[in-house]
């Protein structure tokens, strides 16, 4: 293995790990009634800007986008963006 290879290894599994504790935090305000929806207003542009500083590049503006839009709309924080992202960078686009 070469020095690339090593390296793209470490940030996809780097990516993997702190996506699903990611997703995990999102889907978090499922478990807290009343509560949850409120805790999305603060939750949405962190998680939007952790997107874009995992993926780089418009693909990862794309995704910020979209990552922020699902966490702050209400009921749709099952939709696991970090995980299906890491899924398209590292699987489908490969």
């Amino acid at each position: 293995m070469n020095q690339n290879q090593i390296q793209t290894e470490n940030y996809k599994t780097r990516d993997l790990l702190l996506g699903l504790l990611f997703d995990g935090i999102g889907m978090l305000s499922f478990t807290i009634p009343g509560i949850g929806e409120f805790s999305d207003v603060i939750w949405a542009p962190l998680a939007g800007f952790l997107m874009t500083w995992m993926y780089k590049g418009a693909i990862g503006k794309v995704a910020g986008v979209f990552t922020f839009l699902e966490e702050i709309l209400p009921f749709t924080d099952i939709v696991p963006s970090f995980t299906l992202m890491w899924i398209y960078k590292y699987l489908i686009k490969k």
